[in-house]
């Protein structure tokens, strides 16, 4: 049981649990009560279940953590996510948008799809899984509506690039996105501050004003969190 669980005090669905030792952590309220993703601590306060959320297994928790200041993701919001993987995050964003919220996962590789879909999605109503390839967003542009948000996590070259493409396809004017980026993943032989520069640039070319910048040592090394709005094309 947790001693206490509070709401972050600017972010809507996000709280901040006491446990019986004195530790603070962040935590969503359980879309799915009963049920776990990946193994994290349940725990209940006042008839109520909230999901603790590991920054180790999270970027979006890291990126908390480390002082994030724009969460652009809130209830009722549509989502598009790049790379849910087998869907530690995104069922956190799951739990933050809620019944009224609507989230699109796009997932390359088949195992984890498949973990994605029984262990996640076929729980959880707001959530679609997609089986495609960031790149080649046309290729399931019937299956994405308009959204209000994109969250990026890719293992992959031109992340930004990806991103924007995506962005160009479904993201609504004056939209956010969340972009993990991974150094190592772009360019290993660079420092990780010019792989950094270089996807901002990326962004800021494509029609993004960059907000915020939040390294995510120690959870993920040679990692920042970028969030960033669309300007208008009207």
């Amino acid at each position: 049981m947790a001693v206490d669980v509070r709401p972050h005090s600017r972010f809507p669905e996000i709280y901040w649990t006491t446990l019986e030792d004195g530790a603070r952590k962040l935590a969503t309220r359980n879309l799915a009560p009963g049920k776990t993703v990946y193994g994290e601590r349940l725990v209940k306060f006042k008839r109520e279940e909230y999901r603790l959320w590991n920054p180790y297994r999270s970027k979006f928790a890291a990126a908390l953590l480390n002082g994030l200041e724009l969460v652009p993701i809130k209830p009722s919001h549509k989502i598009l996510y790049l790379g849910a993987a087998s869907g530690t995050t995104a069922s956190h964003i799951s739990d933050i948008i809620g019944d009224n919220g609507y989230l699109y996962c796009v997932e390359f590789a088949s195992r984890s799809i498949r973990e994605l879909v029984n262990n996640v999605c076929t729980l959880r109503l707001n959530m679609a899984p997609i089986l495609a390839d960031a790149r080649l967003p046309e290729r399931y542009s019937t299956l994405v509506g308009k959204v209000d948000d994109i969250y990026c996590d890719i293992a992959q070259p031109e992340q930004a690039k990806i991103l924007a493409d995506n962005a160009d396809l479904f993201l609504k004017d004056n939209g956010w996105v969340m972009l993990a980026i991974k150094a190592q993943s772009i360019d290993v032989t660079k420092e990780p501050s010019e792989v950094y520069e270089k996807e901002i640039n990326t962004i800021k070319a494509r029609g993004f004003q960059v907000k915020e910048v939040v390294h995510l040592e120690p959870y993920d090394k040679a990692h920042v969190m970028i969030v960033a709005e669309k300007e208008n094309s009207k």
